[in-house]
């Protein structure tokens, strides 16, 4: 479920457009058939809790909007700031932009196997223990815990193959790599940030061209892949404690199937698109609270 590897800032993410071939857009029994196949996607979503993972969204974001106001606003914004954050971590706005993304992004994939192994024992488990941790990971004690335990095995990562690691990290580890959890949220992350920043100039808070946001975006790479790598070990690793080292590589080898990879290119797909919005929307209030404040 690589839609939890964003992090607490509201900034991480986790584009592409999959389209009906013509002749099922074109023929009446096609369009019969597509209530029914999106009645099974969100299914899927209902079974990986989206709704509850969003609603935590909102409360990191809501945080998140306070931590801006206090970095770029004369006291903090105040109630007028909090005003604006809030409405535009609007939940159900949320929720129904990543589910009908998610629709639109899965496409033509078959649901069922995803559906079955989030019925089963295991995906139940993989489930309330990614939502428990999200949750967790609000507290910032949490949080800094959870980055020390993944400190301490660092250079282990970076030093040893994954055949010398405990077998528990060795396939976290893995089902990191596989999935390249880190490129993706890095990538999320920048893109965000260069909505963030759109905002602010599109609001008239900034004069950037879109070359110069991108120049500065890319100066602090290095930075924010060493947070996101950071970030993602550390949730994994607290979330997935108490699974068995093999429930962990079941899930990577769910994850490298046809069904599996249309699965996390959706979610990501569907949170960066969401993320995106967000971030412009926060640029485009700041930018208006910013200028209103000199007035």
């Amino acid at each position: 479920m690589q839609v939890l590897m964003q992090a607490r800032s509201g900034m991480r993410a986790l584009l592409l457009a999959l389209l009906l071939p013509a002749m099922l857009l074109t023929t009446g029994a096609a369009k019969a058939e597509e209530p029914a196949a999106r009645e099974r996607v969100e299914a899927l979503l209902d079974l990986m809790e989206i709704d509850q993972i969003i609603t935590i969204m909102r409360a990191e974001g809501l945080t998140y909007g306070a931590d801006l106001g206090a970095d770029m606003l004369r006291g903090g914004g105040g109630a007028a700031w909090d005003m604006q954050v809030a409405r535009i971590y609007d939940v159900e706005w949320m929720r129904a932009m990543v589910r009908d993304r998610f629709v639109e992004a899965f496409g033509q994939a078959d649901p069922a196997p995803l559906i079955a192994f989030f019925e089963s024992d295991t995906g139940r488990e993989v489930v309330r223990l990614e939502v428990a941790a999200r949750r967790a990971l609000m507290d910032k004690t949490v949080e800094e815990s959870a980055r020390e335990a993944f400190r301490a095995v660092a250079a282990d990562l970076e030093a040893n193959s994954p055949r010398g690691l405990d077998p528990h990290l060795s396939a976290i580890d893995a089902y990191v790599t596989a999935n390249d959890l880190v490129g993706f949220n890095v990538m999320g992350a920048m893109n965000a940030n260069r909505l963030f920043f759109r905002g602010l100039v599109e609001g008239g808070a900034m004069e950037m061209t879109d070359a110069d946001i991108m120049s500065d975006i890319r100066a602090q790479y290095a930075q924010t892949e060493a947070e996101t790598r950071e970030w993602v070990y550390a949730f994994l690793m607290l979330a997935y404690a108490p699974l068995e080292a093999g429930q962990i590589s079941d899930l990577a080898d769910l994850s490298q199937t046809p069904h599996g990879r249309a699965l996390n290119s959706a979610l990501f797909d569907s949170f960066d698109r969401m993320y995106g919005a967000v971030s412009q929307a926060l640029g485009t209030a700041m930018a208006g609270q910013m200028l209103s404040e000199e007035l």
